[in-house]
């Protein structure tokens, strides 16, 4: 089976809000369009590409699932309101071509299948949603293919270019310190592959810094490397997944521990009390999006809660 990866910048993504302030600032822009970048190279090296278009999803992928003959169209789930909206209008189209839409569930560190209760009965403070998944198994991330089939040969569809910040309605000026040279935000470029080198250097830094605050890591968590792994933006993102995070860490703490082991019997700490800490982090994190799901999903007349899932961790 073919495949065609497919990202949409959607215009109602930019420009200014009813508050006068823009959807999407220019830093965001920038970390965005360098990480749809890095996702085409990584595919173009697996022997596939990635088809890029400035347009509205429920247009472009339509268009793009009559040219190739799609039989089904895949997306991770979205929780937003706005983003929920855009996906009731992809299926209403998807539907008169007689394409499905189907989806996974990814972003949070728990699927949201094996939760031990339904959405619409989640816990709305974090403590209570915290007791009630404890113990919970995390589910196993899926190994990343080496290769794969190239893009379908029917509608010979070209990949377009992916856009500039201008392309976007943006000032790229904005972008720029003062004195002409790139800000301070210039140092987090977007991608899996930036995503994938901090996380290895935040791995080092605990391992070489362990962590000392308490079993449930909600104490002392704001010293030293373990302050924060400062990964957020490219969890939000989606050029890392939680659980492909988790793993990569406990990994680390599993190598590390027998070295560590010393300096437990001297009252230091242990990458199994680092990694109760992320766990800490990410929980909170899985909270914001699930209660932004509950609510967002409810079929009630006034607006819904939103959260911003990108903010821990």
């Amino acid at each position: 089976m073919s495949v065609l990866p497919v990202y949409c910048f959607d215009p109602r993504d930019y420009g200014k809000s009813s508050s006068g302030f823009d959807k999407t600032g220019p830093f965001r822009a920038t970390f965005l369009i360098e990480s749809v970048s890095d996702l085409r190279k990584n595919l173009q090296a697996r022997g596939s590409d990635l088809v890029v278009r400035i347009g509205k999803p429920e247009s472009v992928l339509v268009e793009l699932a009559k040219a190739i003959g799609a039989d089904a169209i895949y997306a991770h789930r979205e929780v937003s309101h706005d983003e929920v909206k855009a996906e009731e209008k992809i299926e209403a189209v998807m539907k008169e071509e007689g394409v499905d839409v189907k989806y996974f569930w990814g972003s949070t560190l728990f699927h949201v299948d094996d939760l031990p209760f339904k959405l619409g009965d989640m816990p709305s403070n974090y403590g209570g949603f915290r007791e009630t998944v404890k113990g919970l198994e995390i589910r196993k991330t899926i190994e990343a293919l080496d290769q794969m089939k190239g893009m379908p040969s029917r509608g010979d569809v070209e990949t377009g270019d992916i856009p500039s910040l201008a392309d976007l309605g943006l000032n790229p000026s904005a972008t720029m310190a003062q004195d002409g040279r790139s800000s301070v935000n210039a140092s987090m470029v977007g991608g899996e592959n930036e995503a994938l080198q901090r996380l290895k250097k935040f791995a080092a830094e605990c391992q070489s810094q362990p962590h000392k605050g308490s079993k449930d890591g909600s104490k002392d968590s704001t010293y030293g490397a373990n302050f924060s792994c400062k990964i957020s933006p490219w969890l939000a993102m989606g050029c890392l997944s939680p659980r492909s995070m988790f793993d990569e860490l406990k990994k680390t703490a599993n190598r590390t521990i027998s070295a560590t082991s010393k300096k437990n019997d001297d009252g230091g700490g242990s990458p199994d009390s680092g990694m109760n800490w992320l766990m800490f982090e990410l929980l909170w994190r899985d909270f914001f999006r699930f209660i932004t799901k509950k609510y967002s999903s409810a079929k009630i007349g006034t607006a819904p809660a939103t959260a911003c899932t990108g903010a821990l961790a």
